[in-house]
């Protein structure tokens, strides 16, 4: 059975970054293959500019050279395509990244709205506004006492 269908892959599934890598291999690769044409075709546009057109070395560098441009033509499109393949990885993961920092986010959130009601929970506010009022009273008196050690004595001032 494995011989038609093939057996299941165990190993490890491609991850989105391994996915850029690998693009951004293929742009280098083809950056590589980019110059040396570039380099190729100067050197055929030099011979070319020496040589007598008509000729038939002329013909065939031409020859030669209009090959290289198409090459360098398709090189260039796959290029491209790879740079956007990039690009919307590149987004993707980002994506990924961002979404994944919300649920962390929205968790951090659900555990902080838990343990603040917990606590609230704890506090009596009744009981807190009579504390307050306690204070208040005894902040009075403590008042009432300083004025009552302030007073004179109908001492005369010199």
């Amino acid at each position: 059975m494995n011989r038609l269908f093939g057996a299941k892959q165990t190993g490890p599934k491609p991850t989105l970054n391994t996915a850029i890598q690998n693009t951004d291999t293929h742009i280098e690769t083809l950056d590589v293959k980019l110059a040396k044409l570039t380099t190729e075709l100067t050197t055929h546009q030099q011979r070319l500019s020496k040589l007598r057109p008509g000729t038939p070395a002329h013909t065939a560098l031409k020859k030669r050279a209009l090959t290289l441009l198409q090459r360098r033509k398709n090189y260039e499109a796959q290029r491209t395509q790879y740079e956007q393949q990039s690009w919307n990885l590149s987004q993707a993961s980002m994506m990924t990244d961002n979404l994944s920092n919300t649920m962390t986010t929205v968790n951090v959130m659900k555990d902080t709205n838990k343990t603040l009601k917990k606590q609230f929970g704890k506090v009596d506010v009744d009981k807190l506004e009579r504390m307050q009022d306690e204070m208040q009273e005894l902040m009075e008196q403590g008042n009432e006492i300083q004025e009552a050690m302030g007073r004179s004595y109908e001492v005369p001032e010199e």
